[in-house]
């Protein structure tokens, strides 16, 4: 993951409309907040909503957590009056549904412009339709020119669009797993694997933690708070891999290995490459330390 990246091992979705899970966010051990205005807020409960999390964002106290804010579909009744609603609060990144094409993010890019977003503001997009899968790369590729830094994984909508069947090894997903995080990789984007909705399943969170790991995310998005220490741990180096890590640069500082391309570490043989993967983990660890 480029080091500009935020480190988002545990992406929290709390519900815009209820108060008491907003303010129980400035206690959460999550890296980031994801304020939904969108599926987890009912239509009546829209507008409150807005206002509620535009106040909570301004109370302030979330931070080191990453502020992301999900509004509804930027063409729909309400995602244009959430995006102009949130451009002077204080957040991170603004998370928008339903994109399915690199014209999508291009749209979304002009009306973050427009209504006074500054630079400083990302823009992540839930990759949840048929249609995004298959864009994937054109979509990605609009980080050149548009604010666009993450793409989130929304399987519980792709399952439903594609009849998809979503079971415990997430079979079915494998090939949209590999396809995103290739994309975000290409293209220097967060790459956050999907929730999952069960909850105190402790194995299967655990699980699919590992192997949203295995396929290279960054994270995972969350629905409850007891779902953030798995995260955390799955999406962190682990004592074995830091250990190997400092090990390999430790090799390669050595004066007896001084312009060797390759070294041998506890019976290995590393290559160059093998170091700076090992110093971008070592910069891993350092920055989720220095969270606290």
């Amino acid at each position: 993951m480029p080091a500009d990246l935020p480190i988002v091992r545990s992406a929290l979705s709390m519900p815009g409309s209820n108060a008491r899970a907003l303010e129980k966010s400035r206690a959460l051990g999550c890296d980031c907040v994801i304020f939904d205005l969108e599926d987890a807020v009912a239509a009546e409960k829209k507008v409150e909503a807005r206002a509620m999390v535009a106040q909570t964002l301004a109370d302030g106290g979330l931070e080191p957590r990453f502020r992301v804010v999900r509004i509804n579909p930027i063409d729909g009744e309400w995602g244009a009056d959430d995006l102009r609603a949130l451009s002077r609060a204080p957040l991170d990144a603004i998370l928008v549904p339903k994109v399915s094409s690199a014209d999508d993010v291009e749209a979304i890019a002009g009306a973050m412009a427009t209504a006074g977003y500054g630079a400083d503001v990302a823009l992540w997009v839930m990759i949840e339709t048929a249609a995004s899968v298959l864009a994937l790369e054109r979509i990605a590729q609009m980080a050149a020119t548009t604010p666009l830094r993450g793409l989130v994984l929304g399987a519980n909508d792709l399952s439903k669009e594609t009849g998809m069947v979503r079971t415990v090894g997430r079979e079915a997903l494998v090939p949209v797993l590999s396809q995103c995080v290739m994309a975000a990789r290409a293209h220097g984007l967060v790459a956050i694997d999907s929730v999952l909705n069960a909850i105190g399943e402790d194995e299967r969170l655990h699980g699919e933690c590992r192997q949203g790991r295995m396929f290279g995310f960054d994270g995972k998005m969350l629905i409850h708070p007891s779902q953030i220490d798995a995260a955390n741990t799955a999406f962190a180096p682990s004592p074995d891999a830091l250990a190997e890590a400092e090990a390999i640069v430790a090799a390669f500082a050595d004066p007896a290995n001084a312009g060797k391309a390759v070294v041998t570490v506890n019976g290995q043989m590393v290559e160059e490459l093998h170091r700076d993967e090992a110093s971008a983990l070592i910069a891993r660890a350092k920055a989720i330390a220095a969270r606290g």
